[in-house]
């Protein structure tokens, strides 16, 4: 009842906020700065791609997610770190509140110095997605689609799809529900099935479209050219109402927009694999 209770107020919460936001434009982030790459030392995991189904949708087709490449953990404070040495513009006095809010990186004691008691290699947070964006250019990677990080999160440690087991969903709520998960190292926790590290159990993660989804007022009506969208309907046009997790994540992703920061949120990089 606890995990009803929590999805409920989640829902209730996109209900009342004025709109979900559409993706604000990286274009004018890009323009503005020049990147200074660096080098990024992350393993990164090839994943096989292939279809799934989308956790919402107006119909049963199978999208194809083409292979790829994927970080195998979160970026870390260190890694952050040496980024915005190397690119000043991100630092947490000099962002611009267009592309970052202002509790961009609050955490950290000064611009180049990370929180206290902070773990090198716990995620980096506090980060927005123009900053992420840009992380991702200057390492010679991009932030992964939505529809890449849920194929991955489909995984457990034994199959590439564990939406059916009756353990999978609830397993991944009880991950959300640890308070202060954010501050723990990666890799403390076993790889999923392609080898990726803390999926869920760390922060939420950043993805380039995070707000593509939107979900009309009544999408029962099967009406998604709807501008005025907000989440009231959101488990009518969802593939799986007993995907409790999925909805957490998408309920979040709705009320986002590119330059917020929160305590729990990250990312990590993807990348096309070359012909």
């Amino acid at each position: 009842m606890k995990t009803v209770h929590l999805i409920t107020n989640i829902l209730f919460f996109c209900l009342v906020s004025s709109s979900c936001q559409k993706q604000e434009a990286a274009s004018t982030a890009e323009k503005s700065t020049s990147l200074t790459p660096i080098t990024s030392h992350t393993k990164m995991v090839k994943v096989d791609g292939g279809n799934y189904q989308p956790f919402y949708g107006t119909d049963s087709s199978l999208v194809k997610v083409e292979p790829f490449l994927i970080d195998e953990t979160p970026v870390t404070n260190v890694e952050f770190l040496l980024f915005v040495k190397a690119n000043p513009q991100w630092q947490r006095s000099q962002a611009k509140q267009l592309f970052a809010d202002t509790a961009y990186l609050r955490d950290w004691q000064s611009d180049t110095l990370l929180p206290q008691n902070a773990l090198p290699d716990a995620p980096v947070t506090y980060v927005s997605w123009f900053a992420a964006k840009a992380y991702a250019t200057a390492v010679g990677k991009r932030l992964p689609t939505l529809d890449e990080w849920e194929f991955i999160a489909m995984a457990d440690q034994t199959s590439i799809n564990a939406r059916q087991k009756k353990s999978y969903s609830d397993a991944i709520v009880n991950l959300y529900l640890i308070k202060n998960r954010q501050y723990n190292a990666i890799k403390q926790s076993p790889p999923n099935y392609w080898g990726i590290y803390n999926v869920f159990d760390l922060v939420w993660e950043w993805t380039d479209d995070f707000n593509s989804v939107l979900i009309t007022n009544d999408s029962r009506s099967g009406d998604f050219g709807n501008k005025n969208l907000v989440c009231a309907g959101s488990a009518t046009s969802a593939t799986d109402v007993m995907n409790y997790a999925a909805f957490m994540r998408f309920s979040l992703r709705s009320n986002l927009k590119a330059n917020y920061t929160i305590s729990s949120l990250g990312f990590r990089c993807a990348k096309n694999i070359s012909n």
